[in-house]
């Protein structure tokens, strides 16, 4: 028998296993928006350190499981699918116990959540929105120096199931949006772009805190998640072409963030030699990243060229662009539509080019100045998650007209 929704058409349920919330800025952005249109709004996401099976922060329910061991090899990620499933589908439980809900939106990776929420549509005919954060085959391949042919066809197999049982496909950018089209066979009315826009109005260049530069003329900043595909192998490597071959000692690099490599990354910080001229700091409270964003001179995006990089929209990036910082990147197709102006781009994967791309620009106080006014401009006029919201919620407001 299916559940006559009613009013519970107005309960969305938002499911993510990549990252805690309020940790996945994207996600609580949209949490906030969907609130503020008078939603009500469940999560279910993994643990963050001490935080409760259940919490209510700023009226979104939280509903927690304790996270998956990081994963080192390929093996272990059947192991982590299905713990995510099994724990996704009891905080889901626990979730519609306290309040039905009419809708569920999903973000991927991985790609398997669908298994969680399919009892709910077909019991109750909830219905299911993707939210395609990442293309998994491609971030499968992007990770691995020699991925294996059967799991990549079957993440194409898992992405193919999550899109022919999603009502409604959000893409991060239009790269995305043609995939979900091509290779996902979704009608075009079916697919909305809504990027993960930084928000202006919290995200404001301060005064400088001369002490995070830790005597250093020049602050270098990192920010997000610090996996095998994101490059900060590049950063570091960047850094010590910088100090080691340029014998610029002027020059720190703050790592805020913290992923599955963090242990590696640190590690090869030593090898490297850089000493005091890196510091990690893990995941940092807002308070601490705005000061560390007003302090830094550049923000890096080291993403390297790989199937997965060129067509995905870095959030580090427009983070970047909203504090006045100009960013230097590596010459990908999406990070390009993001930054336009307010980034240099060095050839993809070249770190002697990377770094002499930040050295150039270090050097050259008044064009680091253009480039940050016009990244902000950019933001306030197009990328700004407010610039994003109707788009959003429009989804939401056409999938529950009639529940």
């Amino acid at each position: 028998m299916r559940f006559v929704r009613g009013r519970h058409g107005r309960h969305i349920c938002i499911v993510v296993q990549n990252l805690p919330v309020p940790f996945d800025r994207r996600v609580w952005l949209e949490c906030q928006a969907l609130r503020d249109a008078g939603y009500e709004v469940s999560v279910v996401c993994p643990k963050g350190k001490g935080d409760p099976a259940y919490a209510e922060l700023d009226g979104v329910h939280l509903y927690k499981y304790r996270a998956f061991p990081p994963i080192t090899r390929q093996v272990m990620f059947v192991a982590e699918y299905a713990w995510s499933i099994l724990a996704t589908l009891a905080c889901l439980v626990r979730a519609w116990g306290r309040r039905p809900f009419g809708v569920v939106q999903v973000c991927n990776p991985p790609d398997v959540l669908w298994a969680a929420v399919f009892p709910f549509q077909v019991l109750f005919g909830v219905k299911l929105v993707f939210d395609q954060h990442d293309l998994c085959p491609e971030l499968y391949r992007s990770r691995f120096d020699e991925p294996a042919e059967l799991p990549y066809k079957a993440l194409l197999l898992t992405e193919r199931i999550t899109y022919r049982l999603s009502a409604q496909v959000v893409s991060t950018n239009e790269s995305y949006r043609r995939v979900a089209q091509e290779r996902g066979g979704k009608r075009p009315g079916d697919v909305t772009v809504v990027r993960t826009g930084p928000n202006p109005d919290r995200m404001v260049r301060g005064e400088p805190d001369d002490a995070l530069r830790r005597g250093h003329r020049h602050l270098l900043v990192y920010i997000g998640v610090m996996g095998p595909q994101d490059g900060v192998d590049l950063a570091l490597r960047a850094m010590h072409h910088i100090v080691h071959v340029h014998g610029r000692t002027d020059v720190a690099l703050t790592l805020i963030g913290d992923g599955d490599a963090g242990a590696d990354l640190r590690r090869l910080a030593v090898e490297l030699d850089l000493g005091a001229h890196v510091e990690f700091t893990g995941r940092a409270p807002d308070e601490l990243v705005t000061r560390v964003m007003s302090t830094a001179d550049i923000g890096l995006s080291p993403d390297p060229k790989n199937p997965l990089n060129d067509v995905s929209t870095m959030n580090k990036t427009m983070e970047y662009m909203a504090f006045e910082l100009p960013v230097v990147a590596f010459d990908l197709v999406e990070t390009k539509v993001s930054a336009q102006d307010a980034a240099v781009y060095a050839e993809p994967n070249k770190v002697d080019e990377y770094a002499d791309a930040v050295l150039d620009l270090l050097d050259d106080e008044v064009r680091r100045k253009q480039m940050g006014a016009a990244g902000r401009r950019r933001v306030e006029d197009v990328l700004a998650w407010r610039n994003q919201v109707p788009a959003y919620v429009g989804v939401y407001d056409r999938l529950t007209a009639n529940l």
